[in-house]
């Protein structure tokens, strides 16, 4: 399960700047999930649940914030949006769509005391 090591890499990022920005408690996170990213949002909750316990977030609501993936295909110059990756064009059915939008993970936000 990936999602662990995705978890305490976030929890990583929220100590880090708790002690930069000096916050002693996280209220809510919210994260961005790309759907090409084959990261389970529940997984992922399950995980930070977990890794959060005795730490500034605990107990915090995580919110996940969906991404739509999206891709450039090369042979018809479109950008498209893509349910999978390795999906053909929607518009001219080539493969080879180059993802730009829905690969990845980030924190957009922290909600902080």
């Amino acid at each position: 399960m990936h999602e662990m090591s995705l978890a305490e890499s976030v929890m990583q990022l929220i100590e880090d700047a708790a002690v930069k920005d000096k916050f002693s408690r996280v209220k809510t996170v919210w994260l961005e999930i790309g759907k090409l990213s084959h990261i389970e949002a529940e997984a992922m909750q399950f995980c930070f649940d977990s890794v959060s316990q005795r730490t500034v977030a605990e107990g915090a609501v995580l919110k996940v914030i969906a991404v739509s993936g999206s891709g450039h295909c090369p042979n018809c110059g479109q950008n498209v949006e893509i349910e999978q990756l390795y999906d053909p064009c929607p518009l001219c059915t080539s493969f080879g769509v180059n993802p730009i939008a829905g690969t990845e993970m980030r924190v957009k936000e922290l909600e902080v005391v």
